[in-house]
C-alpha cells in the first residue's frame, strides 16, 4: 500500500485579496510561506519520509512545496521534485483575478458554472487530477509521495472518492493536507464517489 500526502499551498495575496486564482498566480503572502513551513514541521514531527515530491505548475504550489521540504531531514526527502500541469488548481475563464464575490460556492452548482466564462467544469478537474496522480503513484520506488496543488482541485480529487463535504465543513485551510492511501493491486479501478477503486482518505492534517 502507497501514501500519499496531498496539500494545499499556502496564503497568497490573491487569498488575502479575496480574489479568484486558477491558472493565474500570485506569489505567496509571509503567512503563507510560515504556513508551509509548520506544514512541514508537522511532517518532521510526525516522521514523515518521501520518495518523491511533486506540485502543480504555479508558482505559489512549488515555493509552498520547496518551503517545507526544507523543513525535513534530508534523509527523508528527494532531492529533486517536479512540476505538474494535471495537479493545477480549475480553469475559472474570464473570471480568473476577478473578486472572490463572482465565484460559485455551491458544489453543485460549480459543476458546471464556470464553462460559461471559458472555464473548466469541476468534472474535467475530478479526472485529470484521479488521472495525474494514478499515473504518480504507479511509478517505481513511490511508496510515500509529497504533492503541492490547490484547494479547489484537492476538493475535487476528494471528490472522486468519497463525500468531501464533511472535510470541507470542517476546514480547508491553506497547507491542509490530507493523506491517502493508493492500492496499486486496483489501479484499474476508477474511484466512484462512494468508496469504491483504489484510493481512501486516512487523515486530514491542519494547521493550528
Amino acid at each position: 500500500m502507497k501514501t500519499l500526502y496531498l496539500m494545499r499551498h499556502g496564503e497568497t495575496m490573491f487569498n488575502r485579496q479575496h480574489r479568484i486564482q486558477g491558472w493565474c498566480d500570485s506569489p505567496l503572502t509571509d503567512r503563507g510561506r510560515e504556513q508551509a513551513r509548520a506544514m512541514g514541521a508537522l511532517l518532521r514531527e510526525r516522521g514523515a519520509h518521501f520518495d518523491a515530491a511533486y506540485c502543480s505548475t504555479a508558482e505559489r504550489a512549488s515555493d509552498t512545496l520547496e518551503l517545507a521540504l526544507a523543513e525535513l531531514e534530508p534523509a527523508r526527502r528527494p532531492d529533486t521534485y517536479e512540476r505538474l500541469k494535471g495537479l493545477r488548481e480549475m480553469f475559472y475563464g474570464d473570471l480568473e483575478a476577478q473578486q472572490d464575490f463572482l465565484a460559485e460556492n455551491d458544489p453543485e452548482a460549480c459543476r458546471t458554472y464556470y464553462l460559461q466564462f471559458g472555464g473548466e467544469s469541476s468534472d474535467a478537474v475530478r479526472d485529470r487530477m484521479v488521472a495525474t496522480l494514478t499515473e504518480v503513484m504507479m511509478r517505481p520506488r513511490h511508496d510515500a509521495v509529497l504533492a503541492v496543488a490547490h484547494g479547489g482541485s484537492n476538493f475535487n480529487f476528494l471528490r472522486a472518492i468519497e463525500d468531501p463535504m464533511p472535510v470541507l465543513n470542517a476546514g480547508w485551510g491553506n497547507c491542509t493536507t490530507c493523506v491517502y492511501t493508493f492500492d496499486e493491486a486496483r489501479a484499474d479501478e476508477q474511484p466512484d464517489g462512494a468508496g469504491a477503486g483504489p484510493w481512501r482518505l486516512v487523515e486530514v492534517l491542519r494547521l493550528p
